[in-house]
């Protein structure tokens, strides 16, 4: 099973990097906070202080078409937000 689905790169999240040392991921939703650890550590090679998780379900969807209303819902899907310890960085551009 796959824990990390893929880094959450947006400019709120970058300035958390830079300011506290906090990195975004989206996981896969029945992994826990030990296991998301643990796969962090092993991938990026740094130590890991806390992770916070947040759990956001699906949103409804409607929108007006030619044969009527079509109704639609998003998929659910869990973030953690990982705090590393002192000295440590992650770089997400460096295999561009």
């Amino acid at each position: 099973m796959k824990i990390l689905l893929k880094p959450i790169v947006t400019e709120k999240m970058t300035k958390d990097g830079d300011k506290f040392n906090r990195y975004g991921f989206v996981v896969d939703r029945s992994a826990n906070k030990i296991q998301i650890r643990k796969e962090v550590e092993e991938l990026y090679g740094v130590t890991v202080e806390s992770v916070n998780t947040i759990r956001y379900g699906g949103k409804v969807k409607t929108r007006n078409t030619k044969s009527g209303l079509l109704v639609g819902k998003t998929a659910a899907v869990k973030k953690a937000v990982v705090t590393l310890a002192e000295g440590n960085k992650i770089d997400f551009y460096s295999n561009i």
